[in-house]
């Protein structure tokens, strides 16, 4: 399997020296990657927001060193959230943040995690939307919750992400569920040990039906975040069978993924939104990428030697 090569590649700085020069990387980053800055990011979100769609905005970047660095990514968001003021779109577009990028992996770095995603939680409010807590690897997930649930306390709309594949999921989400909380449900996209998380993949799905099944069932807004058409399909049939209406509960895509099948659900009346990433630091959330599907692998693999 080349998933579990590529996520442990993620975490390799000869890796991400060798693939960011590969001739090819640019014209594949381009398809998953929105822009470098907000300047180029923001017609982007013009044109989906046009046609439909809703979006959720990803400023890239994890793994920091300094505490400088995490405060250069809550002034980043900060940034986003200035621009996004004036375009007065309001809930149709939201963000999504990692906590690693505010500081949470440093010294005391759950308190600073917290301190620097408060202001851009609160500043996102004060503008008419929220923000969404990425989920990262599993021994962020304790921190994440916890800074989830006391955000929740002040900003009761700031949403949480949980992945099918950790055993601790449903669990979760019967908590979450019950609480009446925003969360998206992805498959998962971390390499992760065979003591927390299953392998095999038609498991992995199996465990994504029942986990969304106590979402629909519960009082929260479920966030359908899968480009899987039998999936897609399934999450319908829940909703239909939970009683939900269109406007309670979302699909969620990345950029760059099924743009056709975003659209037609828009069309169709659902609730669709893209989860948008764009800066400079974009090696890591590209390798996931390539990761979860082999088709964006063989991609990257052709434009490199198309490039030659």
């Amino acid at each position: 399997m080349l998933g579990p090569v590529i996520l442990a590649a993620s975490r390799s700085d000869r890796m991400r020296r060798f693939v960011s020069a590969a001739p090819g990387t640019k014209q594949v980053v381009a398809r998953f990657i929105a822009g470098e800055n907000v300047d180029q990011v923001v017609p982007v979100v013009e044109d989906a927001v046009a046609r439909g769609l809703e979006v959720t905005l990803d400023v890239v970047g994890e793994d920091i060193t300094t505490r400088e660095q995490a405060a250069a990514a809550r002034d980043a968001y900060l940034e986003l959230v200035e621009r996004l003021a004036g375009l007065g779109f309001g809930p149709r577009v939201e963000m999504s943040v990692k906590l690693s990028m505010f500081g949470q992996s440093l010294d005391g770095g759950h308190e600073l995690a917290l301190a620097n995603v408060r202001p851009v939680v609160e500043a996102a409010a004060a503008i008419g939307t929220t923000v969404t807590l990425d989920a990262e690897d599993h021994t962020t997930l304790d921190s994440m919750f916890a800074i989830h649930e006391e955000l929740r306390k002040d900003f009761p709309d700031t949403g949480c992400v949980i992945q099918a594949y950790l055993f601790r999921t449903e669990q979760d989400a019967r908590r979450l569920a019950a609480d009446g909380s925003r969360v998206r449900l992805v498959k998962g996209a971390y390499k992760e040990p065979a003591s927390v998380a299953v392998q095999d993949r038609a498991e992995i799905d199996k465990a994504y039906v029942r986990i969304l099944r106590i979402l629909m069932e519960g009082e929260g807004y479920p966030m359908i975040g899968s480009h899987d058409p039998r999936l897609i399909a399934i999450g319908q049939e829940l909703a239909r069978g939970a009683g939900r209406k269109l406007d309670e509960y979302e699909f969620q895509m990345l950029y760059g993924i099924r743009r056709d099948e975003q659209l037609r659900l828009a069309a169709e009346g659902h609730r669709m939104r893209v989860y948008t990433a764009y800066g400079t630091d974009w090696y890591g959330y590209f390798m996931r990428r390539l990761a979860e599907k082999p088709a964006n692998l063989l991609f990257f693999l052709r434009s490199m030697i198309t490039k030659n």
